[in-house]
């Protein structure tokens, strides 16, 4: 909890610096606070907090996707001067809803009971809804505005009828009890529906299909970098929120919502890697292959072992790298041309060489290439799901055979247009080149060393 106290005073610092010269220094603020927050991170938690265990508890699990989401939100930061420059008048509240957002990713992390963890949905969901509509001239981002609040109003009546459902039958908020009654009352119909209502509203916060509808308009409208944050920081609170409730709290009915999980699964694989292939936007196929890995993601589910947490945590960040390495190169790109379609991209590789491969590395992860940090997470669900569910497993391989196509479009548009369409005074701050070379290093070091993710995060 003291990580969580951190995150939030450096919240509030960050918004009020925007009273001193147009919150220049929010930025600044942002990333000390972070970095201060990752320091305590790694301590023991303080004994004052014991006192709140039975609604929020700072264990092992809960400090390693708390370090994961603020190394990734730190990395956004840092990018951050860059992206947000049209946004001067109001950069102090940009970040601090950004910094708001993960102090309910943080509590998503070790919620206790279904109170706590429909307060870390709230806290992280609403900071969203006004950062999507940012960019308040573009239509576009009005849109995604609206759309992301009203299907989010909708999800969270799913979560709270849910709830509802829950405590009816169960008597109680807390997950342990919880788990008590579902393995005594395996065939409770209130409880099974409590469960299903929980589920799909879950599923629209990370984005599977069929709950996914809101995901490509709101990732192409909403600013690029709160893009970013949406498709790692969200998706790792969310996917943690959803394992920890599933894998606790409704372990005792595993068997009544483990195949409608499952039918989940093999709709968003199927559905959104197709459409990813169907895309002339990179943005809006950026969007799409989001929804995809919510279905490798979904995997950890099946033929659950020891390791299961460990191997969520190393795709997760896996793939949060990749995240920030390919929009680090959408959003320079989109500075420069104003849009994001494939054509913007040409010859981008002879121009700004380090940017188009970080990027071209990224998306190489995100399809599981081998020697990359995605591959080796993607082999660690693979593997762990063939126990359990071998079908899904053939179709997740189908998946990620279709992404290969949609991400070499972006690569080739790259690498392999003999004319640059880029300037060369158009130079890439010295900001972005630092973490191009960054994001390279940790995805191919942990793509031929995995086990160091274990020691990075002091496991």
């Amino acid at each position: 909890m003291s990580v969580l106290i951190i995150v939030f005073l450096t919240a509030v610092i960050a918004l009020f610096s925007g009273v001193f010269e147009q919150g220049k220094f929010a930025r600044y603020i942002g990333i000390l606070g972070l970095i201060i927050a990752l320091y305590v991170s790694f301590m023991p938690e303080c004994s004052f907090f014991d006192h709140y265990k039975h609604m929020y508890e700072y264990s092992a699990n809960a400090a390693l996707f708390t370090k994961i989401s603020i190394v990734t939100t730190l990395l956004l930061f840092f990018l951050g001067g860059f992206a947000f420059s049209n946004h001067r008048s109001h950069q102090s509240e940009l970040y601090a809803l950004m910094l708001f957002a993960l102090c309910g990713g943080i509590v998503l992390f070790g919620y206790q009971n279904l109170v706590t963890m429909f307060l870390g949905v709230e806290i992280l969901s609403i900071p969203l809804y006004v950062m999507a509509g940012a960019n308040k001239t573009d239509l576009r981002s009005n849109e995604a505005s609206i759309k992301y609040f009203l299907m989010g109003a909708f999800a969270t009546g799913f979560l709270l009828f849910g709830i509802a459902f829950i405590y009816g039958s169960a008597g109680s908020f807390d997950l342990y009890k919880i788990h008590d009654f579902g393995v005594a009352n395996t065939t409770n119909v209130m409880f099974i529906l409590g469960v299903l209502l929980i589920l799909c509203a879950l599923a629209f916060k990370v984005a599977l299909a069929p709950f996914h509808m809101w995901s490509p308009d709101v990732y192409t409208g909403s600013p690029s970098l709160i893009t970013a944050f949406m498709a790692s920081v969200v998706k790792i609170s969310g996917f943690f929120a959803l394992f920890r409730l599933m894998t606790i709290g409704f372990a005792g009915v595993t068997h009544e919502w483990i195949n409608v999980l499952g039918v989940f699964l093999i709709i968003t694989l199927l559905l959104a890697n197709v459409m990813g292939l169907a895309q002339t936007n990179a943005k809006r196929m950026l969007a799409y292959s989001s929804v995809s890995h919510a279905g490798y993601i979904g995997l950890v589910f099946f033929g659950m072992t020891s390791l299961s947490t460990y191997n969520l945590a190393f795709y997760l960040f896996a793939y949060s790298l990749s995240t920030v390495g390919v929009f680090m190169c959408l959003i320079w790109v989109e500075k420069l041309k104003r849009e994001t379609s494939y054509g913007a991209f040409k010859g981008l590789a002879k121009t700004e060489p380090l940017l188009a491969t970080a990027s071209a590395i990224s998306m190489l992860s995100m399809a599981g290439v081998p020697l990359t940090a995605g591959f080796m997470g993607k082999f660690a669900l693979f593997s762990q799901a063939m126990n359990g569910a071998a079908f899904l497993v053939l179709v997740a391989v189908l998946g990620s055979a279709l992404s290969i196509a949609y991400y070499l479009r972006l690569i080739i548009a790259m690498f392999f247009f003999k004319e640059s369409t880029f300037k060369s005074s158009e130079k890439v701050t010295l900001t972005y080149n630092i973490i191009a070379v960054v994001v390279i290093a940790a995805i191919i070091i942990l793509g031929i060393f995995p086990d160091l993710f274990a020691r990075m995060f002091g496991l």
